[in-house]
């Protein structure tokens, strides 16, 4: 097969553009073209008014192409499927044990029921249907089911966001292909194989998590909704007991799976697993029209169909030598009441497949250190940092987690805003105004006021004063690692930290591709137990 790269058309381009431009790329007729697909896809928007679309195309010939070495856009790549044997020879006595239900368990629980090792699921949370009925309550009254909300339950925190799948990993592996094509199995659409910057969307994503969880039972997996981990027992510093809040499990292998939230677990465990405090990142809900994004990065071209809702992504070197950059973009999105604790106050993003709704949101955050929060003493002290503000956030927002909010003027000058301009948040279940300098750092909030102004140099209108900032974003990504070896094992053997909670990944494409790396070495480690029977 060949690819071909950096093959350039106008939005309004056909089909038939692609093969003549494939056919002019190899020096071929058209006829001699067997097969061509789309591998990547992306927008070019240097040109406000002259947009592009950039593909790289693989491509199938009925004669032999020499390839110039010269030319770099153009070049033979071998087809690849994610395989690998179950090569382990060390006996289970027990069937492993996957702590949490988001991307990387469930992932993990995925390949190792493919290969026969019959997984049990335990997820604190509840299943997907009432789990949304939970999260809905909250957002309309504030009645916060502990074990059951954004943060916990069927699909991990994931499942109430864009389901945005981009992710900086190199995937020489394939294991992304893997991710990608069940994601496709279960109900996601296909154009996530191919878009630059793909996303499922939380309507969509919800249902796909299921269907991976009826494929996984289908294979010998068990799930066991609202089961908490409340302890582990270890002997000769190996895993052989699991106590849940109901029920004594018996297992050689134990994932931990674990969302960035559960601090409850993370307290459990502290004295039994070397941990390690990780720098994270706070800050704010930015908030904007959705049709000012576009005309920004579009200009004439804005409402054009095939073009969609744009994005942003910015990063800003404060003088103060801190980071503020922008995360988890929601085009045509809402911005979440995300707390997973009584008494305080958490945002986050949500998007649908059609992102269609009139708000843009993003995170804008700040980087913090352990140093910023006692975390070279303690690895936990991130956690007791996220929650200070979380609380003052629920006080200075009035309580029943309403958030605080104010105007981006009136942020920048300390003054707590009196009324709204054209823009009106999206969060539930409500907002009071406040002064967000009362509820972060001071560090923090000069660095989001200087980043802001950063990027209104960069996006018309992104300082505009009525800019709306909610706060606060406190869940960017876990302020703790559990360290592992390079056999993703911990201090205690059998215990294999996994995913965005245990500090090795940073959303659903790499928390898949990491739980996909914990089965295969569980897989290399052990016999499957259909191979036993």
């Amino acid at each position: 097969m060949i690819r071909i790269q950096q093959v350039k058309l106008p939005i309004e381009h056909t089909e038939e553009d692609l093969y003549i431009k494939a056919a002019e790329a190899l020096r071929v007729e058209i006829d001699n073209i067997k097969k061509l697909s789309v591998f990547r896809k992306s927008v070019d928007a240097k040109i406000k008014n002259e947009i592009l679309f950039i593909y790289t195309l693989d491509v199938e010939t009925d004669r032999e192409i020499k390839i110039s070495k010269r030319n770099t856009n153009i070049s033979y790549v071998e087809p690849f499927d994610y395989d690998l044997d179950a090569s382990g020879e060390t006996t289970l006595n027990n069937r492993p044990v996957v702590v949490g239900s988001g991307p990387s368990g469930l992932f993990c629980a995925l390949l190792l029921a493919e290969k026969g090792y019959n997984p049990i699921i335990l997820e604190r949370g509840k299943k997907m249907k009432d789990r949304v009925k939970d999260v809905e309550k909250f957002w309309k009254d504030g009645n916060l089911n502990l074990n059951s909300n954004i943060q916990f339950g069927e699909g991990g925190a994931g499942t109430f966001s864009d389901g945005k799948l981009d992710t900086l990993m190199k995937d020489s592996s394939k294991r992304g292909k893997k991710v990608l094509d069940e994601l496709i199995e279960a109900g996601s659409p296909f154009e996530i194989t191919y878009l630059n910057k793909p996303h499922i969307g939380t309507d969509i994503l919800r249902n796909v998590f299921v269907d991976i969880r009826d494929k996984i039972i289908s294979l010998g997996g068990t799930f066991r909704f609202e089961e908490c981990v409340t302890d582990i027992s270890i002997k000769d510093n190996k895993i052989y007991r699991v106590i849940t809040e109901s029920d004594i499990i018996e297992t050689d292998v134990l994932v931990l799976a674990i969302g960035s939230s559960a601090r409850d677990t993370y307290e459990m465990l502290s004295d039994k697993l070397t941990m390690e405090a990780k720098p994270f990142a706070i800050g704010v809900r930015v908030e904007h029209p959705q049709n000012m994004i576009n005309e920004a990065q579009y200009g004439k071209m804005a409402d054009h169909p095939k073009l969609g809702p744009a994005d942003y992504k910015f990063v800003h070197k404060c003088r103060n030598g801190r980071n503020v950059y922008t995360y988890c973009m929601c085009p045509g999105g809402v911005v979440t009441a995300s707390a997973s604790e009584p008494g305080g106050v958490v945002t986050s993003g949500m998007g649908f497949y059609d992102r269609n709704l009139e708000n843009a949101n993003a995170a804008l955050v700040v980087s913090v250190n352990p140093e910023d929060f006692g975390g070279l003493e303690d690895p936990l002290a991130g956690i007791e940092f996220q929650r200070k503000w979380e609380r003052l956030a629920y006080m200075e927002g009035g309580g029943n987690y309403r958030a605080p909010i104010q105007l981006f003027k009136d942020f920048a000058e300390k003054k707590i805003s009196q009324s709204f301009g054209e823009i009106y948040p999206t969060y539930r279940p409500g907002c009071n105004f406040a002064n967000l300098w009362d509820c972060l750092p001071e560090y923090v909030c000069e660095s989001l006021v200087e980043g802001i102004t950063a990027f209104g140099k960069l996006l018309t209108g992104y300082d505009r004063p009525d800019t709306l900032l909610t706060g606060v974003e406190t869940r960017t990504s876990s302020p703790v690692r559990i360290v592992r070896d390079e056999e993703m094992q911990s201090n205690i053997r059998g215990v294999y930290p996994c995913g965005e909670g245990s500090g090795y990944a940073g959303g659903i494409m790499s928390a898949a591709i990491d739980g996909l790396k914990v089965a295969e070495q569980i897989i290399k480690t052990y016999k499957p137990l259909k191979e036993m029977k």
